[in-house]
Parts: structure tokens; C-alpha cells; sequence
């Protein structure tokens, strides 16, 4: 993104502008780091250390805050937009409050802090300025969020049915955010229920009883269920058994060359394979191959029938640099030979489903120095690096890919020679956690946590930055579907 344009919108940003970027920016930044930002500069810095400062994400803001002169100036200074990889949305669930903010007067904003008085801390209510403020301390205390919106929509309906209605509209658009409609003890309004689409009674159960049955507890398995039109246009559909294949390439002793052995990388095989499979997924290792032989089996999967499968992922842990991986013959394969026999055109049955590659391998052999922040202090000794030497190479766009990679370009990832590497252990971490939560945490925001932990360790005096790309075109939600430990 071309800096001075960046400077120039910062200098047309008031500070009320700023605070509503920062609002609807807070699906995919954590609220604290969002705090006492100011400007529009500061803003920008944030988004980038997320990733998100592209062209077309920033015209999602703007276009939402209603400036459209600075969308225009956008476009002018964005000759690529079109060709970028795909970016984040805003969350419909964002954009919908709002518009209630857009519409909401100061009147109602004092009704509305009046009736949140009991459940809300007094005093961060207070100094609610906006009702944007007021919707982050109701999301703080759990009282609403993007699958719960059924207390906003009663107080909504108390002093402005205008404003009821946008919450209404949203949840009829997302079925399951009227779920929790028993979160408070006064019974539910007829709009309410009328919102909301009840299954038929089973077995003599009553029709609200066996609507609460669908409900999940954290780390519970999850079922298959019917998604609406909605749900499928945002969600990537995971209802098959099993849902897909995973196939874990592992490359740990490179005999007769100068490539050292990968001690450690048996853990992050383990890993990968067991949270795969508690993720309902086929999972295919293979040990120590060549070059040739790794090129061999990706073609051979790319002629695989995948029409009963809901997504393919693929891991490959090696040696490697900037654009390849190298097999354990030394011989190096590129990234878009691991991608290319999978595209739309290539693999016909895959068309449309996401297909998830995380590559634990240098990519290059510099450095990436930094401060030292606290934590991750084990001794030093025990980590090595990944690195080799080849050049770059390009990685294809088409739809639906994801490419986790442990580093960016031409610099080096770490391994604990004993626990595994630093990014393939974390990346399991942040899965499962996103797995055992209630919420339906997309793979992006894990991988943006990813990013957070990694970079605060350092290793070998040095620091590793991880770094996701994606043409994705929906979410993609992974639960466990077995409780096999």
C-alpha cells in the first residue's frame, strides 16, 4: 500500500472516524491492541502487523463509514487490486452494529446505558461515548456477541422497533444467533420466536427442549447439521465421514548430503496426525522421501476422486528455502508443484472446497532480528534451523488454497530438536483451542494467533515470523468429530 496515500487519509480522518475503523477492524485485531489508537496512522501499522493492510480491506472500511472519496482515491492508487490474494471480510455481524450506531440518537443512547445499568459496570458505561463503546462492554461481559444477539434485540425493542428491526433482519440472515434467547429470565418476545426457526418436536420432546439439544458444550464433538443458504455462502461444508484427507509429508534423515538431520520432527508428525484425525480426517504419512518420490505422490493425489471429500490438507516437514522444500536426496521441490495438480482445472472434484497446506521449512537463510520479549526462554541450545539454499519461485493463486508457512521469504523457522518445531506445535495448540471453543473460530483468526506467539519467542538470539496466504472465498471452521484422546 503506497505510503504517502496512507499519510494523506490519516490527515481526513477525524478521531470519531478512527474509533468506528477501529470497531469494525475488531473481528481480527484483539480489542486491547486496538486501545488508545488515535489516528488513522496507528490504525494502519496495527492492520499491518495483522496482514490486512491491502487495498481491498481498507475499502471495506471506508465504504462502511460512508467515505466514499477516500474508496475512490483507493482505487485510483490500487492498478492490482484485482489480482491480490483474497482478504477478510467484515463480519455481517460488525456492519449490522453499525448501522444501529448510524441511526442511534443521543436520546436513545441514554435509554439504552439506563437499561444496561444492572448488567453492565457502572462506571465503563459512564464513560460510553458512542454506542459503539457501549456494544464492547456488552461483549465484554458476554452479554452479546456475533451468535447472540437476542438481549440486544429486546432492549432495542423497548424504546426504537426501527432499530429492533436491523437486529431482526440479522437474525433471520444467521440462524443460531437467537440460540442462547434463555440468557435472561423474562420470556421472549413474539417477534422473537417468531425469528426464530424451531425443529420439529422428536420423541415427545418439547419443541424448545429439542431446540437447546443442538447446542454444543466446549470440546464436545461436533454433529453434522443442516446450514442455510447464508451459512454456505460463508462458510466452507464440512459433513462428510471422514471430511477429507491429510497427508503429512516428513523428512527427517537426508543421508549423503550436507543437510543435517531433523531431530524433533517425529513430534510435530505426531501432532499433526493426531489432531487431524480427531478432526475426522483420513491421515496419510509418508517417511523420508526424495524429491521425486514427494512429486510422485502429490501428482497421484491430484488424480484422486475428492467428490466425497470436504477438504484436502496437506504437510509438509523438511529442509528447505526461499519458494521449495527439499526432499531427503537434497533435491529441491517448489511450492507450486505441491499446489498446481490441485487447482480448479486440475483437480475438477476439489473445485470449490478448501484446500490447507502448512509448510514447516526455511525459506531462506537470513535472520530476523528483533527485541527480546519475555517468555519462550528455553535453552537455546536445543533449536536449529531448517535452512538451505535455492531460489524463489511463485505461488499459484487460483481459489481456495491456504499456505501456512512457518517463515516469510528468505529467512529461516526453528525446531526444538526434543517438542517439535515452533510453528507446527503452536499451530496445533491454537487448533485445538479453536476446536474446544463454543465458537465457530475460523482457521484465519488461529493463524493470526499463530503469528502473535511465534514472534514473541526467540531462538537462537533470533525471531520467526510465520506467515499465512490464502485465496480462500469462505471460512473454514475445524471441530473434532470423535473424542478420541
Amino acid at each position: 500500500m503506497d505510503r504517502l496515500t496512507l499519510s494523506r487519509i490519516d490527515d481526513e480522518l477525524n478521531s470519531e472516524e478512527v474509533a468506528e475503523l477501529c470497531f469494525l477492524c475488531t473481528d481480527f485485531i484483539p480489542r486491547k491492541r486496538l486501545e488508545g489508537i488515535s489516528s488513522a496512522k496507528d490504525l494502519f501499522i496495527k492492520l499491518q502487523d495483522a496482514s490486512l493492510l491491502e487495498s481491498a480491506y481498507l475499502i471495506q472500511l471506508f465504504k462502511t463509514i460512508h467515505r466514499e472519496d477516500l474508496v475512490n482515491r483507493l482505487q485510483r492508487n490500487s492498478r492490482q487490486l484485482e489480482e491480490a490474494d483474497a482478504i477478510p471480510a467484515l463480519s455481517s455481524y460488525r456492519v449490522m452494529l453499525y448501522r444501529i450506531h448510524d441511526d442511534m440518537t443521543k436520546e436513545n443512547l441514554d435509554k439504552l446505558k439506563f437499561l444496561l445499568n444492572d448488567k453492565l459496570n457502572r462506571r465503563p458505561l459512564e464513560k460510553s461515548k458512542t454506542v459503539l463503546d457501549v456494544f464492547l462492554e456488552m461483549e465484554k461481559t458476554q452479554i452479546m456477541s456475533k451468535d447472540n444477539v437476542s438481549e440486544l434485540h429486546r432492549l432495542l425493542l423497548e424504546f426504537d422497533k426501527q432499530l429492533a428491526t436491523v437486529v431482526e433482519k440479522y437474525m433471520q440472515e444467521h440462524r443460531g444467533a437467537l440460540s442462547e434467547i434463555s440468557n435472561y429470565q423474562e420470556r421472549p418476545s413474539v417477534t422473537s420466536l417468531a425469528l426464530l426457526p424451531l425443529p420439529q418436536p422428536e420423541s415427545g420432546l418439547p419443541s424448545n427442549e429439542n431446540l437447546f439439544s443442538r447446542l454444543i458444550s466446549d470440546a464436545a464433538p461436533c454433529e453434522d447439521t443442516p446450514t442455510s443458504p447464508d451459512e454456505e455462502d460463508e462458510y466452507y461444508s464440512f459433513t462428510h465421514n471422514p471430511r477429507g484427507l491429510c497427508v503429512i509429508f516428513n523428512n527427517e534423515d537426508f543421508p549423503g548430503t550436507v543437510l543435517t538431520k531433523r531431530s524433533g520432527t517425529q513430534e510435530d508428525e505426531k501432532s499433526l496426525n493426531h489432531l487431524f484425525h480427531r478432526f475426522g480426517f483420513e491421515v496419510v504419512v509418508h517417511n523420508d522421501l526424495k524429491a521425486n518420490a514427494i512429486q510422485s505422490e502429490i501428482r497421484k493425489l491430484g488424480q484422486r476422486d475428492f467428490s466425497l471429500d470436504d477438504a484436502l490438507v496437506v504437510c509438509v516437514l523438511s529442509h528447505g528455502d526461499n519458494g521449495c522444500v527439499y526432499g531427503t536426496d537434497e533435491q529441491k521441490v517448489e511450492l507450486r508443484a505441491l499446489t498446481k495438480p490441485f487447482t480448479s482445472d486440475q483437480a475438477r472434484s476439489l473445485a470449490g472446497k478448501p484446500k490447507l497446506f502448512f509448510i514447516q521449512a526455511c525459506q531462506g537463510k537470513q535472520d530476523q532480528s528483533g527485541s527480546v520479549p519475555m517468555g519462550m526462554e528455553t535453552g537455546e541450545t536445543h533449536f536449529e534451523s531448517d535452512a538451505a539454499t535455492v531460489p524463489s519461485n511463485s505461488i499459484p493463486s487460483d481459489a481456495d488454497f491456504l499456505l501456512g508457512m512457518a517463515t516469510v521469504p528468505e529467512c529461516k523457522s526453528f525446531r526444538h530438536t526434543k517438542t517439535g518445531s515452533i510453528y507446527i506445535q503452536e499451530l496445533c495448540r491454537q487448533l485445538e483451542r479453536a476446536a474446544e471453543s463454543s465458537q465457530r473460530e475460523d482457521i484465519l483468526s488461529v493463524l493470526l494467533r499463530v503469528n502473535r506467539e511465534v514472534s514473541k519467542g526467540v531462538y537462537l538470539n533470533k525471531k520467526q515470523m510465520p506467515e499465512p496466504k490464502y485465496t480462500l472465498t469462505k471460512k473454514v471452521v475445524l471441530k473434532y468429530v470423535s473424542t478420541d484422546h
